[in-house]
């Protein structure tokens, strides 16, 4: 019995002791909406596409098509057009499926061109499912403009 209650009072110390360390150490607490986290350079968000090097405002995508036949998920839908007037096609639009992408990185692995690039849009979150079917082009306009 007077085991038992030293035993308990020895626990009860050192419970007591983790307690005021944790006390008086930092606060790792990060406040999410007013704060942000830095993310690491081999986060993998949704994929985005890449400006061409030598004219920024157009992407490097040369729209052969190896992202979606390679997406195992069948989350890649890539249109393009030939313009007139331009030897090679022109990226009309790029779907992306967030909902069924499975982050494999086929795509950006097998891309000829280095056309596509992991994006560090950590915190995608809504209740529509249709929120994240993403056209890559119209975000690269928009990324563009800013």
């Amino acid at each position: 019995m007077v085991k038992d209650v030293i035993i308990g009072a020895i626990s009860l110390i050192k419970g007591m002791g983790v307690t005021i360390k944790a006390f008086f150490s930092p606060v790792v607490t990060v406040q999410y909406p007013r704060e942000t986290i830095n993310i690491t350079p081999r986060f993998r968000g949704h994929t985005k596409l890449v400006a061409d090097p030598e004219d920024p405002e157009k992407t490097s995508c040369i729209v052969c098509g190896m992202c979606e036949r390679n997406c195992p998920s069948n989350s890649i839908k890539v249109e393009g057009e030939k313009k007139e007037g331009e030897k090679k096609k022109t990226l009309k639009r790029y779907i992306l499926n967030f909902t069924t992408c499975s982050h494999c990185g086929l795509c950006v692995e097998t891309c000829p061109v280095d056309a596509l690039a992991f994006s560090a849009d950590y915190n995608p979150a809504d209740f529509k499912k249709e929120t994240f079917y993403y056209d890559l082009m119209l975000e690269f306009e928009k990324r563009k403009k800013r």
